[in-house]
């Protein structure tokens, strides 16, 4: 997602240190003490270091790292379970650290939802009666919270199940009710904090499967935290690494996999299949110099002579794949048309999609079209080979 506006939320400097007396501490910590060092010399904890992100209205941003690095305590922040030791958290320009108690209530009841990895569902109350709790604490009448729970089980595909208890469903039928709960209240923000791990594999891929499909059509502002960077790299708009407590590196899925700051962002993203996590728009050229618009085949011929292969628009309509060979051959008048294997591919198809396409072309060369059919660039096979190579490193 590309969004160029001011930042839905921003945090800067944000240093949390856990202990008795942060305060004192926190100039160790600023002056560049390691997170050991703190430990031993002072009994404190660093659990965030001078922290800076903003998040963008609309994009789901992935926090992840692994256990320890300080994600789970990152996200409680962005609602105020924790305050932070020193540090801002603005959300659309205000610092919500200068809320009043009264007006934090509001905030976390309108603003922000939250979806837990072990559901956090009442196990006492109904389905219905859970999905519709945020807008009943807000006063809402029964009549009112009651029917929008109905229709975001619907969404979820929930529905016919508003009368059961949580004990009586699946793992995922229980992270359908928790997401749908966080949906009614019409927050903007959406908290998951490792929302889809306590899910089987299959459950896990299709809860994310929906949540994709949900954001196409709702476009939350969804702060995302996980372990598993497969997972991060297929939800995440862009990614935040943690490692004990610091930011390593905030970058799209590309820029992980493809340009990772140090080793241990090199280290996670190593054995990642990146036909599954990169897509066309990555690697392609975007350059013009292999797509020539022009009435006739013919008019081609110079083109031939900087390239061997091209791809061929009509008044920017592709007509297809034309090879120096090929036009000799038609010209000559020993074949029929100029063009080669009629293939394409978009500009947002994952590579795993588009690599039989390009073994099954008799070309090299796949033209790539945006959304609205428009020819953008090609893709050659041997970018598609480089990338995927297991020597392939960009940094």
């Amino acid at each position: 997602m590309e969004n160029n506006s001011t930042p839905l939320i921003e945090i800067e400097s944000l240093t949390q240190i856990f202990g008795n007396t942060p305060e004192k501490v926190l100039p160790k910590v600023n002056d560049g003490m390691s997170k050991s060092d703190v430990l031993a010399t002072t009994g404190h904890t660093v659990g965030l270091r001078d922290i800076n992100l903003s998040v963008n209205r609309g994009e789901i941003f992935v926090i992840m790292g692994l256990s320890g690095s300080g994600k789970s305590t990152l996200i409680r922040h962005f609602n105020r379970l924790i305050d932070p030791t020193a540090g801002k958290i603005k959300v659309e320009g205000e610092d919500i650290l200068t809320l009043s108690p009264k007006e934090l209530i509001q905030f976390r009841r309108h603003k922000m939802s939250m979806v837990f990895q072990h559901f956090g569902l009442m196990p006492h109350h109904c389905v219905l009666d859970n999905v519709g709790y945020g807008l009943s604490i807000q006063g809402k009448k029964p009549s009112i919270w009651k029917n929008k729970a109905k229709q975001w089980l619907e969404v979820v595909g929930l529905e016919g199940y508003e009368d059961q208890y949580p004990s009586q469903l699946s793992g995922g039928q229980q992270q359908r009710v928790g997401l749908a709960r966080a949906l009614c209240t019409d927050a903007e923000i959406l908290l998951m904090d490792e929302a889809f791990s306590a899910l089987d594999p299959l459950i896990r891929y299709e809860m994310q499967t929906q949540l994709i499909e949900l954001q196409g059509k709702l476009q939350k502002t969804i702060i995302f935290i996980t372990h598993d960077l497969d997972e991060a790299l297929r939800l995440g708009d862009r990614i935040a690494v943690l490692k004990d407590g610091e930011m390593i590196q905030v970058g799209t899925s590309e820029d992980i996999i493809l340009n990772p700051v140090d080793d241990y962002v090199r280290d996670f993203a190593k054995d990642v299949n990146r036909a599954k996590a990169l897509k066309v728009k990555h690697i392609m050229e975007r350059s013009k110099n292999r797509v020539i618009d022009c009435d006739s085949a013919e008019g081609l011929a110079d083109a031939f002579k900087k390239h061997d292969i091209l791809v061929w628009t009509k008044s920017n309509q592709l007509q297809g794949v034309v090879s120096k060979n090929r036009l000799a051959a038609y010209q000559a008048g020993r074949i029929d048309s100029p063009l080669l294997h009629q293939s394409s591919v978009k500009e947002k198809d994952y590579l795993q999609t588009v690599l039989p396409i390009a073994l099954l072309a008799d070309h090299h060369l796949l033209p790539v079209l945006d959304s609205d059919n428009q020819v953008i660039g090609c893709l050659s096979n041997d970018a598609i080979a480089e990338v995927l190579s297991p020597s392939f490193d960009a940094a």
